[in-house]
C-alpha cells in the first residue's frame, strides 16, 4: 500500500512520461496486461491511455488491471491512468520513507 507521500512522487514521475499502452476497442485484453506487465517489470511505472472511441471508466479499468498485475494505482486523469509495481531485479524508482 502506497502512503500519500509515495504516491505524490509517483505521479511527479509520471508527468513526465508517455502513455506506453492503449486500449483500445477490444477493451482490457491478454496482451494489454502482458503489454503492462512487461514495462512495469522493466520500468516499475507505466502509464496508460483509452483510446477516445472506447466506452470504459479509467478507474475501473485502472482497479482491475492493478489487481491482476498485483501493482498499485497511482492516478486516473481524464482517459489515462498510472500503475506501480516495484521491481525485485530491476529497481530503477527509490520511493520516499514516510507514515500512512
Amino acid at each position: 500500500m502506497l502512503t500519500g507521500k509515495q504516491r505524490s512522487y509517483l505521479k511527479s514521475l509520471a508527468n513526465a512520461i508517455d502513455a506506453v499502452v492503449y486500449i483500445g476497442k477490444n477493451e482490457l485484453t491478454e496482451s494489454c496486461l502482458k503489454e503492462m506487465d512487461d514495462y512495469l517489470k522493466a520500468h516499475e511505472l507505466v502509464k496508460v491511455k483509452i483510446q477516445d472511441n472506447v466506452e470504459l471508466d479509467p478507474k475501473e479499468v485502472a482497479n482491475e488491471s492493478a489487481a491482476k498485475l498485483k501493482a498499485e494505482f497511482v492516478q486516473a486523469i481524464g482517459r489515462k491512468f498510472v500503475l506501480y509495481r516495484e521491481s525485485s531485479e530491476n529497481k530503477k524508482i527509490e520511493l520516499p520513507k514516510g507514515k500512512k
